[in-house]
């Protein structure tokens, strides 16, 4: 069955945000490279990244690195995101969104632009055991990072140091985390980098297809009436991945001038509420509840659970869902009113 929508095929799903929109903080630009290199041939590689599922010589030592990056779009083309190996995407105020960026396989020459906390993304941090990059805070985000809740650097205290500010670009879309401050940053928190908790996602291997589910070669995703915050995705059977659009306009990564390209598209609904006059937000990120996921042209829907602390899609029968190998952009959407996906058949 083919999925008709946009010209080919499409499924919209659309969901209502919320609120009025704030912004805060400050930063600036600049970074370095430190990659994980599979290695081609006929050669049987003994390990897999963790978060991307790609075959490797050498097993990963390095902790994830998570970072708050924004997404208003005055901080667009973003510089580093085509590193990451996963991308959240969420609400913080109003309609907009933010997104916490996981390096690990390879971390960029610049991050950002970097901006503030929120307590779910603390939360999401601290189940990956990841080091966590932001600048600025919420007030119930500064008391967690204050209680010590996850290892951490802040721009609120670097700024200048560790993080840097780029002379191209306006507060607060302009601080930039350089990836060669990592292991600074790290010294001076008094933490380490090691890997210690062994959190990884499960994949196909690597020439293995996907065909569970139906055929959908687009999807949309609507936070609210303002389109800068509103994506398509599309699959490219040539590549086997899907670029992004936001706001009509391809995302790219500034440091590369490219396309991101994806191999899982996810979405997960959660329970949203606003929790002060500013248009914050809590975000539930223990129940579980519906999702969808799009890989290799196909989509089907399952279900995301909170395991050990970590987010995972996991099939109807239990089994923890499989990823294609490559990079995975997850969505978190408010589970009321839901995402209602339209189809048309061909």
């Amino acid at each position: 069955m083919r999925i008709n929508g946009f010209l080919t095929a499409l499924a919209c799903i659309c969901l209502l945000g919320g609120c009025g929109n704030k912004e805060e903080v400050t930063e600036e630009n600049k970074s370095t490279t430190e990659e994980v290199m599979p290695v081609t041939g006929d050669i049987d590689l003994p390990y897999v990244t963790p978060f991307t599922g790609e075959v490797i010589a050498s097993e990963v030592t390095r902790r994830p690195i998570l970072a708050t990056i924004n997404n208003y779009p005055d901080a667009r083309p973003q510089s580093g995101i085509a590193a990451a190996d996963v991308i959240y995407e969420m609400l913080a105020e109003g309609d907009v969104t933010r997104f916490l960026a996981l390096f690990q396989s390879e971390i960029p020459e610049d991050i950002g632009p970097i901006r503030s906390a929120r307590d779910y993304f603390i939360e999401l941090a601290a189940g990956l055991d990841a080091f966590y990059i932001a600048h600025g805070y919420s007030p119930e985000a500064q008391q967690l990072l204050a209680n010590n809740i996850v290892d951490h650097v802040n721009g609120m205290q670097y700024d200048g140091i560790l993080f840097q500010r780029s002379s191209n670009r306006v507060a607060p879309h302009n601080s930039y985390f350089p990836g060669k401050n990592i292991e600074m940053a790290a010294e001076k928190m008094s933490t380490s980098l090691l890997y210690q908790k062994k959190v990884s996602y499960t994949f196909y291997k690597e020439d293995e297809s996907v065909n569970i589910g139906t055929e959908a070669e687009s999807v949309a995703i609507k936070y609210s009436h303002n389109d800068s915050f509103n994506s398509l995705y599309t699959y490219g059977r040539e590549h086997n991945t899907y670029t992004r659009q936001s706001g009509n306009v391809l995302t790219i990564d500034e440091l590369t001038n490219e396309p991101l390209a994806l191999s899982n598209v996810l979405f997960f609904e959660m329970h949203h509420s606003v929790i002060d006059s500013e248009g914050r937000r809590e975000i539930d990120l223990t129940s579980g509840g519906t999702a969808y996921v799009f890989q290799q042209g196909f989509m089907r829907e399952v279900r995301w659970e909170n395991i050990d602390g970590v987010l995972k899609a996991v099939e109807m029968d239990g089994s923890e869902v499989k990823l294609v190998p490559g990079k995975t952009w997850i969505h978190f959407v408010p589970a009321n009113p839901g995402m209602m996906t339209s189809v048309k058949y061909t």
